[in-house]
């Protein structure tokens, strides 16, 4: 192998490929980044066996060829070069990396050792901007891992119906829907995967056990979660006839106010809700907050406790304006609907 790229080119693909190596892993060739000289591009793969990312740049090559190097080094290579080119060159089982007057010399291990997870057929395949779908859901993503299979979104397409994807960890859950694509059965896309996204408009390739993204030259591949999502339909109430108008960002900032009393993660705020107006109210060993916001209601008064980080969190994916909330009484889960089309939220209450 022998050649000569941009040095912005070659970090824009090692840093795209990077993301998905394990800093840490007992298999050594996991450290390592395919690449993969032909005709006048570079590839370069990265894989932790779970996930498989691949991007090309352009590059002017003098001889073919296929080789592993440590991702970190060549990454901090790169990162740090001088010249505007840099050059490759694969001799004796090592790789030589010169840019302008530095130059170094990487070990390397056999390309044919390196583990392709591209293989395989795919059930649906279709255009859509799968950032953009999931990102208003991705907070609700459950860290547990006893419950592995909500440690993703779900994803399905029914025939007739917008696509959806969802996303809970049992004290609140995000759903947004999407444009109308051909019908395949539900999947759940890995936490890691969901962050490794491309945004803008990607041509994305289905099966039972994987998911194919392509985008501008990147490609991501990816196992799936192996379970079964639960049946979410069933936790979004359907009778909440108490309806709560209130402005994002003044319920934001009253929450964050009252809860300034307590060091706790999980605080609790209680929402006193009459006519008009909504109390805020918080309480903790070392003192109590209390604070009103205007909102539209006109039904009978009742109290509803929530934690204030889960409300941050729905609040945070909405646009600015009115916010509404319906709820049925105060042991009851919520449902937060704002300025985003398709998109609810469901939270549960706690006691306060």
């Amino acid at each position: 192998m022998q050649l000569k790229t941009s040095r912005t080119e070659l970090a824009r693909v090692v840093g795209a490929v990077g993301k998905v190596i394990e800093s840490r892993t007992t298999i050594p060739i996991l450290s390592n980044i395919l690449l993969e000289a032909e005709g006048d591009r570079l590839r370069l793969t990265g894989t932790d066996l779970d996930i498989q990312a691949t991007a090309s740049a352009e590059a002017a090559i003098t001889e073919t060829g296929r080789v592993t190097v440590s991702a970190k080094l060549l990454g901090d290579i790169v990162r740090k070069a001088g010249a505007d080119d840099i050059s490759l060159d694969l001799k004796d089982g090592r790789l030589s990396v010169k840019s302008g007057r530095s130059r170094f010399t990487l070990e390397t291990l056999p390309a044919s050792d390196y583990p392709d997870l591209a293989f395989g057929t795919y059930s649906a395949e279709f255009e859509i901007d799968l950032a953009a779908l999931f990102a208003p859901v991705s907070f609700a993503i459950s860290t547990e891992e006893t419950r592995y299979y909500l440690n993703g979104v779900f994803f399905h397409s029914e025939e007739g119906e917008r696509s959806v994807a969802v996303a809970t960890d049992g004290h609140r859950l995000a759903r947004n829907r999407g444009p109308e694509l051909p019908a395949f059965a539900g999947i759940i896309v890995p936490r890691k995967t969901v962050g490794l996204l491309p945004k803008g408009s990607a041509k994305v390739s289905v099966s039972d056990t994987k998911i194919r993204i392509e985008s501008a030259g990147f490609v991501m591949v990816s196992k799936l979660i192996d379970g079964t999502f639960p049946d979410y339909r069933r936790v979004i109430p359907q009778n909440n006839d108490k309806t709560i108008v209130v402005d994002r960002d003044e319920m934001m900032r009253a929450s964050d106010r009252v809860v300034t009393v307590s060091s706790e993660r999980g605080r609790a705020v209680k929402l006193s809700v009459a006519p008009g107006s909504i109390a805020l109210a918080a309480r903790s060993d070392a003192g109590a907050a209390e604070d009103e916001v205007a909102a539209e209601y006109s039904g009978e008064p009742f109290v509803i406790g929530f934690n204030s980080q889960y409300v941050r969190d729905l609040f945070n994916v909405l646009p600015a304006g009115p916010v509404t909330i319906n709820a049925a009484d105060g042991g009851s889960p919520a449902i937060i609907t704002g300025g985003l089309d398709g998109w609810d939220g469901v939270l549960m209450p706690m006691r306060v």
